[in-house]
């Protein structure tokens, strides 16, 4: 019986650190670590200031834990890119579709924010060398290369362009509060000209 009780326990603390890191993840993306306090995460995830510090020290604890996880979901989503249905344009597409969604939207904004802060721990700066824009791109060059090749994208430096892409959908996101939720992500197409020679009619 107390072995049940004991799995019981620690489900329910799994699940309310993950309650704790989901909140802190959407506050995170949207004010970055200098304009987050504990009381606004615990006021997020619906609990008290207190019971949240029985699961995280600091807010600086969660945002290094919350740099990692970001760091690897992007990983995967870019390698991952390659192995999508379709041809690279719609690969593209639904690439862009899932960085848009809700979850590796606020990911990606942590990582902005972690990039650019002045208050970023040093344990989460550290992760963050594994981690680089240009990195991305790179990896993206080749699907965008053979979509060039076959007549779907711009001709010009596939550097150039995704790097304007991402500033772009990054900008998008920052400003996310203009528009209704989850807009773009509905109007993927609309961001996908930016890179994709449309047919004349």
């Amino acid at each position: 019986m107390k072995q049940i009780n004991d799995s019981k326990s620690d489900v329910l603390q799994d699940e309310r650190r993950d309650q704790i890191k989901r909140a802190a993840l959407k506050v995170f993306a949207k004010r970055g670590i200098d304009g987050t306090k504990m009381s606004t995460i615990a006021a997020e995830a619906g609990i008290s200031q207190g019971l949240s510090y029985r699961y995280f020290s600091s807010k600086e604890e969660i945002f290094t834990v919350l740099v990692q996880e970001a760091i690897e979901e992007a990983q995967i989503a870019i390698r991952n890119v390659g192995h999508l249905p379709g041809s690279p344009k719609e690969q593209l597409r639904l690439f862009t579709q899932r960085l848009l969604d809700e979850s590796h939207k606020h990911y990606f904004l942590l990582l902005q924010h972690a990039l650019t802060s002045e208050e970023v721990p040093v344990q989460a700066k550290q992760l963050m060398e594994q981690y680089s824009p240009n990195e991305t791109i790179d990896q993206l060059v080749p699907i965008f290369i053979k979509g060039q090749q076959m007549g779907e994208f711009y001709e010009g430096d596939p550097h150039k362009l995704l790097f304007i892409y991402f500033s772009v959908i990054t900008g998008l996101m920052l400003q996310e509060s203009l528009t209704p939720h989850d807009y773009w992500i509905q109007e993927v197409d609309i961001l996908m000209r930016i890179l994709t020679v449309v047919a004349s009619s």
